[in-house]
């Protein structure tokens, strides 16, 4: 297989909602379910890369005599969170063969709801910037994205059907867009991150990711407990949706890829097609301000929270990230406490756009996968809503003429995680409804 071809992908993505009710109404088995995805891994996985362990034996018997509703469930988790049935690395030599006592507290969740966990998925080193070697689904010479790297992948090639991801600048939506597939990143601290090896911890976010919406609101309904999943919304009437403008599509620092730019386009026709009042929001000062903190404090806190690996292990770490260490070193208390600040105040104008509309729609990434493994793509249309701790879904469907994805990402305010998920699969059916060859522009 050409590492410059796309992968002939004779595997639709597995999805969450399709296998919880096929074995709640007996059309196949937990054990079944299992066994056909560890065949898609042995055969797939040994050119995308998304895993970089596999689960026992043992815990593959323990799965798939498991009950619960996500029973069956082909679940892979970020290795940065700890697993205690498998090593948990971090996506670094430093932690080669560590092996934790105990589940992070969204492992043992997934576990609990009777989630078939098959291993750990590829990271980028401490989910930073470093690449992993995982190749995206859609085109083997573009980057999946990072850096929940491989948790996207394997489930845009089928090998999954959902997985745990985080998110501290834009490691969930990013990828999730890359990879043509559903990201979830919750607002902040609605799903827990104990036991996730920590970057930034006013920032860190889990995620989630699998095939579509409605498959990532289920997930995140079981492993939340939390009422996530709503009836289908017939239309969007009596939705105002705004179209979040910022300097990076208007103006002298437009870096919008064209493609990108036309499927904000139509996505945006396709809400107002189904009934939805659209606005365009410029964006205020104090959340352009409250971006360019989110650097400081990430790195700031960054610095701390590795500090150890920085100054023991300096030697072993990649090079972005202990650029990044260093950087977030060289940050003043003074400088962190002013970021902090401006953090704040940019949370209250997010919260302040809601007053007027009852989601955002805005890109996910500047364009599609960028081609060569050397980048994971840039956080930049991210990091904000990171940083403010609003709920975002990436939704699916679209993609370039050469079958690359692209994805638009649904925000609503914070807390309203339910109503993100709702709009985002209204976006995702309406997408779908208006466009026969899977939304290609």
């Amino acid at each position: 297989m050409s590492l410059h071809s796309p992968v002939p992908m004779t595997l639709a993505p597995l999805s969450v909602t399709r296998i919880a009710a096929d074995i709640e109404a007996g059309r196949t088995t937990p054990d079944a379910v299992i066994r056909e995805a560890n065949a898609r891994i042995d055969s797939l996985d040994g050119v995308i890369g998304a895993f970089v362990r596999r689960a026992s034996e043992d815990s593959i018997a323990a799965a798939a005599a498991a009950t619960g509703p996500l029973r069956g469930v082909p679940f892979g988790v970020k290795d940065i969170f700890d697993t205690f049935d498998m090593a948990t690395e971090h996506g670094s030599p430093i932690y080669a063969g560590h092996q934790p006592l105990a589940d992070a507290t969204l492992v043992a969740a997934a576990r609990l709801r009777g989630a078939a966990i098959l291993g750990k998925t590829a990271t980028t080193e401490f989910a930073s910037m470093d690449p992993a070697t995982t190749r995206n689904p859609h085109d083997l010479a573009h980057t999946p994205g990072g850096s929940s790297s491989g948790s996207a992948a394997g489930i845009a090639a089928g090998m999954l059907a959902a997985a745990c991801g985080s998110q501290t600048g834009g490691s969930v939506i990013r990828p999730a867009a890359f990879c043509g597939i559903a990201g979830y990143k919750p607002s902040f601290r609605l799903l827990p991150t104990v036991g996730m090896k920590v970057f930034s911890w006013t920032l860190d976010t889990a995620g989630l990711f699998a095939a579509g919406v409605a498959d990532v609101a289920l997930l995140a309904e079981c492993l939340s407990g939390r009422e996530l999943t709503a009836p289908p919304l017939a239309d969007a009437s009596g939705l105002t949706i705004g179209l979040y403008r910022t300097a990076f599509d208007t103006g002298p620092e437009e870096r919008l890829d064209p493609a990108m730019a036309a499927a904000w386009e139509t996505a945006a026709k396709a809400l107002e097609a189904a009934g939805a009042k659209l606005v365009d929001l410029p964006e205020p000062a104090a959340l352009e301000a409250a971006r360019a903190a989110h650097g400081d404090i990430q790195n700031f806190e960054a610095a701390q929270a590795l500090l150890h690996e920085r100054t023991m292990h300096r030697g072993r770490m990649g090079p972005k990230v202990l650029a990044q260490l260093d950087e977030g070193a060289a940050v003043t208390a003074e400088a962190y406490d002013a970021g902090r600040r401006t953090a704040r105040i940019g949370r209250k104008a997010a919260a302040a756009l809601f007053d007027t509309c009852d989601a955002l729609l805005a890109p996910s990434a500047f364009g599609p996968a960028p081609k060569g493994l050397a980048t994971t793509g840039d956080p930049a249309l991210n990091k904000l809503w990171t940083l403010t701790g609003n709920p975002c879904v990436n939704v699916p469907g679209l993609a370039t003429p050469e079958g690359l994805p692209l994805g638009l990402t649904i925000v609503t305010r914070f807390g309203r995680d339910r109503t993100t998920l709702s709009i985002a699969k209204l976006l995702e059916d309406q997408i779908q409804a208006g466009s026969p060859t899977r939304g290609q522009l």
